[in-house]
Order: C-alpha cells, then structure tokens, then sequence
C-alpha cells in the first residue's frame, strides 16, 4: 500500500524545523562540506523558515564538551529557547520529543551535526514514530565524508528523505507568485535571488 506521505508535499501548516546540535566544537570537525557553505546553508534555510513562521525546535548537546551553538545561528534563532541535552539521540530527550509533538506537526525538517549520529539518530527515530522526515544533508555535516555517506545511506533505508536546503524551502513555496517568494529567495540567499526581485519589479510595472 502506498504511504500518504510519500508524495503529500510540505507546507507551512504541516511542517517543523528541527535544528541539532550546530555547535562550535562539533564545527571544528567538520569535512565534507566547506565550513562557509556549511554555515551559509543552515543559515539560509532558517531564514527562508522563518519567514514562512513554521515551528523551530533548537538543542544543543553538553555545551560544556562541544561549545555553544555557532554565534551567527544563535542570533538567527535568539527568540527560541535552546533545549541543551545530554543525550546522544536527541530524541531521547524527552523534553525534545515533547516539544516536536506540541507543534502538531508531522512533517519534520531536520538538520544536525553530525550527519551521521545528530542528524541520523533522531530521523530514523522520528520516521519510526510515524513522522515524515526530510533530512537536510547539505546543511548538515560529517567528520568524514565516508561517515556522511553511511549516515545517508541509513537514513534512506529507514524511509528518510534526503534533501537539499533550498529544494526543501522550494517545495514549501510552492508558487513564485507567493507573496512571501522574495523574503523566501533572500534568505536562501541565491545567486538568482536579485535576478528574481528584478523580474517581478519589472512584470509589476508593465
């Protein structure tokens, strides 16, 4: 039999932002993406995300060991409370799991470090649970790029999805009519992001 959701798409009423445990010390061993584009991704999904006013849940793991979250996401999300755990799962938190399960939502976006254990660990979870979750790889990352690629191909054997950050973002939009595309194009912070602000300026006028 088919599941529902493997082709219901995401929107803004069905969908959460999990944010796991981008912390300066678990930056540091970060390689398989560069630290820039690393950094420029989550930011950029979470800008994108807010503007559509989904919920985002934000944990961090023994602070004490691994650092504080990285400064520039921190002050992206400074209005949201950080769950910091000690678990290696963060759904074992039962404070985490709480808190995804009060959005009511069951479509989860997550994005973690590492790829292979923050990200992994709550997907699989998550998607054991009846949830369907859309793992952002490329804002995540993994000290190796062979672990990356074990993470993935373990997410995918459980029913996660794996996305980009801008395909995911996209797919909520759904329209570039959206009222929200240009706010949701900035964050994303494109390339093309000015072509499109140039376009609908010009359309608008004709």
């Amino acid at each position: 039999m088919t599941r529902k959701e493997y082709y219901e798409t995401i929107t803004q009423e069905n969908s959460a932002l999990v944010v796991v445990d981008h912390q300066i010390g678990l930056y540091t061993g970060v390689r398989d993406i560069p630290i820039d584009e690393l950094k420029h991704n989550i930011l950029g999904l979470v800008k994108a995300m807010k503007v559509f006013g989904i919920p985002i849940i934000v944990t961090t793991t023994t602070e004490s060991m691994w650092g504080p979250m990285i400064p520039e996401l921190r002050e992206l999300l400074k209005e949201i409370p950080i769950i910091e755990r000690t678990t290696v799962n963060a759904w074992d938190d039962q404070r985490v799991a709480n808190a995804i399960e009060k959005t009511g939502r069951k479509k989860l976006i997550i994005t973690g470090i590492t790829t292979d254990v923050c990200l992994a660990y709550p997907a699989i979870t998550a998607t054991g649970k009846g949830y369907d979750v859309y793992a952002v790889i490329d804002a995540s990352g993994a000290f190796t790029i062979k672990q990356g690629e074990l993470g993935v191909t373990r997410m995918v054997q459980a029913g996660v999805k794996t996305v980009g950050y801008s395909n995911v973002v996209v797919e909520m939009l759904k329209d570039n009519a959206n009222p929200l595309a240009f706010a949701v194009y900035s964050g994303l912070d494109m390339p093309f992001a000015s072509l499109v602000y140039g376009l609908n300026e010009y359309f608008s006028k004709k």
